[in-house]
């Protein structure tokens, strides 16, 4: 049975939104004030671990039209690793390696979680994300979180009543400021 594994970027205040310079937020490109080594290689280690890359269009979209075009060891496990794109307008994915799920998406992530294999990794995918949390297919929780707030932006938690609790695992604060939490479901 796989593991699924959210890695989040979020700020002080929540926003997973636009981290990476996406145009979708006036605040675009937070994480690069807080970049350093450790975090890029953390993040690295992250991706060498896991076995299928899970991402919902728009993460992909983006994903898609930068990683190909980057070079070195990073570049090559994104690039090469098995990659799964939750969509209903997807119809031919470019990417190598990469599969599109269409009908209903927990019915389909609990068939790829219940399968052998190494750990399922989802970066961003907001809407997917949200899906994942409300339906309990969660596994781990990490949240690199940056010291910065930016206001208004997509949330890692869906806006639900839902009550979950969680435990944290471990912690790690990094030179920038920068901290990762990791919780598993209590």
């Amino acid at each position: 049975m796989r593991t699924l594994i959210v890695s989040e970027f979020v700020t002080l205040d929540g926003v997973m939104e636009a981290p990476g310079g996406e145009t979708t937020h006036p605040n675009t490109g937070w994480v690069f004030d807080y970049e350093d080594e450790d975090q890029i290689k953390n993040k690295f280690d992250e991706v060498l671990a896991a076995e299928i890359l899970l991402i919902g269009r728009v993460t992909y979209e983006s994903f898609a039209g930068a990683w190909p075009t980057y070079t070195g060891e990073f570049a090559d496990r994104m690039n090469g690793m098995p990659k799964v794109v939750v969509s209903s307008t997807l119809t031919e994915p470019a990417w190598n390696n990469t599969t599109v799920i269409r009908g209903d998406v927990v019915n389909e992530v609990t068939g790829l979680k219940g399968q052998d294999g190494g750990p399922i990794l989802v970066a961003g995918s907001g809407t997917l994300v949200h899906t994942l949390l409300d339906n309990d297919l969660v596994d781990e929780l990490r949240l690199m979180v940056f010291p910065v707030t930016i206001g208004a932006g997509l949330r890692v938690f869906p806006d639900t009543i839902k009550k979950t609790a969680w435990k944290m695992i471990d912690t790690l604060t990094f030179a920038s400021g920068a901290r990762l939490d990791t919780y598993h479901p209590a």
